[in-house]
């Protein structure tokens, strides 16, 4: 496999070993486990996960955490530097799928970290101030191969290790044997349509809302930009589990680029649906979202109504031109911004404009492809990439400017990326949509959606809460559960598995 992490003369060289399982364990119960241990990272964990990648990941308890903080110099210095610090043995040869993580960095990248590509103004308050990078190095972890339905103990081996590969492989094993133990009851339903918004604080109010908007129109009018994506968050008092949260949303909200991380004094939940970059040998892709309607979950309400409420709402969105010219701006963006790393005459549009569906929505998207000149580094795709045009606008760096100027707060981890880069040098991040950033007891959830010359403040306000709608319904149906989502089904583990009521007890 190509590496784009360029390596060191002093790299600390792993030796790959792994161990392929069949066994009866569930996700949401490996997911529990997992969530229990410290600094614990998964991607996917729901059936959703087959269409982005095929894989899903647990790891927990890694063996260096690397976080970048505001006020600090040098982010993209620091990140290649522990980018090559750990390199893959040529000769580890097994039997892994393709493309499936092997060991390696998971976390995230803020979208603040824009800031530090292009110079731009700073002036939304911080106030949640998470690290605006956090990557944790993990020597070990469990796939799940959705397509085969079997799993893959995977450990690295360090030349300083005190435990030997066979070891890590066999307490891999035991905490899918834990899992067997425990059973992870179904999430509490939340009507969607009836969700009371009062109770959520937002940033702005509508007549703000709807203000921006006109103001950005003029931007467009007046020739500075194309297209804005205009966002606004909601927060509320939360204290219940956030893994609670995450199969919440893994059962009713199931998402490909679904992911949680554990930061230690903060949660990130997301159900996001959206790849923002992945990398396999030296391809690179790339794959925005422009345009939803909303959708009925026909499993939940299988009427002939919600049938024909769905029809209606995917053909509107598949034959509306403002969506459609919406697209075409982003992947011209994206076009552009991918030919900065690419051999020329290897970028291409794969899929076109496609209409996918999603439990709650509907979304247009296209992929946009190329091949990476072998010089490139991880850092230089994100320095080209990142953040994504699809949660910024057309121009890019203008369009930033707008969003720092008319959204009262910073992102954080909203519209950043949340995902994996191998010590193979391979890669997969989402764009961090659809997610919930819980700190200090409080929930935040931010929706957003583009803002063309043509665009319709109510209806675009409207699109914000329909974004918002499943998010706000799980921060609704997870808070103060009256009673337990884990029950233990046998006491025949080394390790007790304690869950908290919403008194603050525990039973085992």
């Amino acid at each position: 496999m190509t590496s784009i992490v360029a390596t060191s003369d002093k790299s600390i060289l792993c030796r790959l070993h792994c161990r392929n399982i069949h066994t009866s364990a569930n996700l949401p119960e490996i997911s529990e486990v997992f969530a229990g241990l410290k600094s614990a990272s998964i991607i996917g964990g729901n059936a959703a996960r087959t269409d982005a990648g095929r894989f899903s990941y647990w790891a927990a308890q890694p063996i260096e955490i690397l976080e970048f903080k505001t006020g600090q110099d040098d982010p993209f210095g620091k990140l290649q530097k522990v980018l090559v610090k750990y390199k893959l043995e040529a000769d580890s040869k097994t039997n892994l799928p393709k493309k499936m993580f092997c060991g390696g960095w998971i976390g995230y990248f803020s979208y603040e970290l824009g800031r530090y590509i292009e110079k731009l103004p700073a002036t939304a308050i911080d106030d949640i101030a998470l690290p605006l990078i956090r990557l944790c190095f993990y020597d070990r972890l469990i796939a799940y191969d959705h397509l085969e339905d079997n799993f893959w103990l995977i450990a690295l081996e360090l030349p300083d290790d005190t435990e030997k590969p066979e070891d890590k492989l066999d307490a891999l094993g035991q905490l899918l044997a834990e899992s067997k133990q425990i059973l992870v009851s179904k999430p509490a339903h939340a009507n969607l349509d009836s969700i009371d918004l009062s109770r959520f604080r937002s940033n702005i109010d509508k007549d703000y809302y709807l203000c921006t908007v006109e103001k950005i129109k003029r931007y467009i009018y007046d020739g500075e930009v194309y297209q804005i994506n205009f966002s606004q968050r909601f927060e509320c008092n939360y204290d219940s589990r956030p893994i609670g949260l995450f199969h919440w949303q893994n059962y009713y909200n199931p998402s490909p680029y679904a992911s949680y991380i554990d930061g230690g004094d903060f949660n990130i939940v997301s159900a996001s649906p959206e790849m923002f970059i992945t990398i396999a040998d030296d391809l690179i892709q790339t794959k925005p979202i422009k345009g939803t309607r909303p959708r009925l979950n026909e499993a939940i309400k299988p009427d002939l109504q919600a049938k024909q409420i769905n029809a209606r709402n995917y053909k509107e969105l598949l034959d509306c031109e403002k969506e459609q010219a919406e697209l075409n701006m982003i992947i011209d963006l994206e076009r552009n911004d991918v030919a900065k790393i690419c051999r020329p005459g290897t970028r291409t549009v794969i899929q076109p404009r496609t209409i996918e569906t999603y439990p709650t929505v509907f979304h247009a998207v296209a992929t946009v492809a190329g091949r990476l000149r072998e010089e490139i580094s991880f850092c230089d795709v994100l320095k080209a990439l990142f953040p994504g045009g699809s949660i910024t606008g057309a121009p890019k760096i203008r369009s930033m400017e707008i969003i720092d100027e008319t959204e009262p707060t910073a992102r954080n981890v909203y519209t950043g990326s949340i995902g994996f880069i191998g010590i193979d040098g391979s890669a997969c991040l989402n764009i961090a949509i659809r997610t919930i950033i819980i700190k200090d007891r409080t929930a935040y959830a931010q929706t957003g959606g583009g803002i063309v010359a043509d665009s319709d403040p109510e209806a675009e306000w409207a699109e914000t809460i329909t974004k918002a709608r499943a998010l706000l319904a799980g921060i609704t149906a997870t808070q103060r559960r009256k009673r337990p989502i884990v029950e233990i089904k046998s006491i025949n583990t080394k390790s007790e598995i304690l869950e908290k009521t919403p008194d603050g007890k525990s039973f085992s």
